[in-house]
């Protein structure tokens, strides 16, 4: 293969990169911007999924979508295919450090396609999906390597070498110039790595799921008042006790009354569960009707709040196992199981059903702030915009 040929076939193959990445842009805003778009055509089951792939947290690097990098990297590809004849172009002279284009093209595309399989690997093994359009660019990157090094493994090594060797002769050419642009890579990276804001959906999730591994909450409260009497804003919160994002919820809640000073959270309870909910048809969160009748029966010994984050922790599953966080909390045990076990109990989870009801409610949790419904959990950042929306102040 001719030089030229060499260079057409690396810039056919950059190109068709390129628009698999432009599509793949197109997928990743569509899937997690578009709440009622379509699927996209290689979504085909669950397994073969590439809007799955996209909303996941392996969709980025660097706080960056992998689509914008794939752009990128394949613009780079058709730009050292042709950096010879910029070269002589002479207000662009300083392009003279590009002295072995083919040389970083295989070593770069090595480079990628290492990349692209430890990507697949996390896509198989922690998200347990496959984008076809991804999977198609990874095997683009090795074909660039394979033909950028006529398929020789010296001839790739050497490629790394001279790589290295031209990136430093290049720095020492242009130090001052050199340094600059690391500066500012490094802080573009740094900005990007750390705020997420190139791909809010990570962020979200990042978010969300550090309440997730939370297993003690840090900001609970004892008492029946969670916030302040006199409230300018009130959260009415329909919760399951059984509801795993209902305890990320939780958790944020107790947050915000420590950081707001004008808020209060008034807990109602809508348990997924048959055992006392007549208007579910799926029994989703079996128990949750034996924990809500334990959080009011803590309601009057004056601990509602204390006992719903320890019901959250440790979700007793009998008396024996419920009686243990009654001694924790030092409840007089005898009218404890009475208010358990009694007629009102069961009558006031039933006034709040049906009170759920009527608000059309069918999912936790649900919060009305100041008659406002929030539905889900949301990121902490996010809840605290909305509180100070509706007239929270901080402390």
């Amino acid at each position: 293969m001719t030089i030229d040929k060499k260079k057409l076939a690396i810039q056919i193959l950059a190109v068709i990169g390129l628009i698999l990445s432009i599509k793949l842009t197109c997928i990743y805003y569509v899937a997690n911007y578009e709440k009622y778009a379509l699927s996209s055509f290689c979504s085909i089951n669950e397994f073969i999924d590439c809007d799955g792939v996209a909303r996941s947290s392996v969709s980025q690097f660097w706080g960056i979508p992998l689509a914008y990098w794939g752009i990128l990297f394949y613009i780079l590809m058709l730009f050292l295919t042709v950096v010879d004849k910029l070269k002589q172009v002479k207000f662009l002279k300083f392009l003279e450090v590009f002295k072995s284009p083919m040389a970083y093209i295989a070593s770069i595309g090595t480079i990628a396609f290492g990349i692209s399989m430890i990507l697949a690997g996390l896509s198989l093994f922690k998200i347990h999906k496959l984008c076809i359009l991804c999977l198609i660019t990874y095997f683009i990157d090795l074909t660039l390597a394979l033909i950028a090094s006529n398929g020789q493994f010296k001839l790739l090594v050497e490629s790394f070498k001279q790589t290295v060797l031209d990136f430093i002769a290049g720095a020492k050419q242009y130090t001052k110039t050199f340094i600059v642009l690391l500066i500012i890579s490094i802080s573009f990276f740094a900005y990007s790595g750390i705020t997420y804001n190139f791909v809010p959906h990570v962020k979200r999730q990042k978010s969300i799921m550090k309440y997730h591994d939370i297993k003690f909450n840090p900001y609970r409260i004892k008492g029946n008042l969670l916030g302040v009497e006199k409230a300018d804003v009130v959260i009415d919160l329909y919760s399951d006790y059984v509801c795993p994002i209902c305890y990320m919820n939780n958790i944020m809640l107790h947050q915000a009354a420590k950081e707001f000073s004008n808020i209060k959270i008034v807990h109602h309870n809508y348990p997924f569960d048959k055992e006392c909910n007549p208007y579910i048809t799926v029994n989703m969160h079996p128990n949750a009707c034996f924990m809500a009748k334990a959080a009011i029966a803590a309601r009057n010994q004056g601990n509602y709040w204390e006992m719903s984050s320890l019901l959250y922790e440790n979700q007793p599953k009998n008396e024996e196992a419920l009686l243990k966080l009654v001694d924790q909390l030092g409840f007089d045990k005898s009218k404890f199981l009475n208010d358990f076990n009694s007629k009102a109990t069961e009558k006031e989870i039933e006034k709040e059903l049906q009170e759920a009801v009527k608000l059309g409610i069918d999912a936790t949790p649900t919060m009305y702030i100041n008659g406002d419904a929030v539905v889900g959990v949301k990121p902490y950042y996010e809840l605290k915009e909305i509180l100070i929306k509706h007239g929270a102040k901080k402390r």
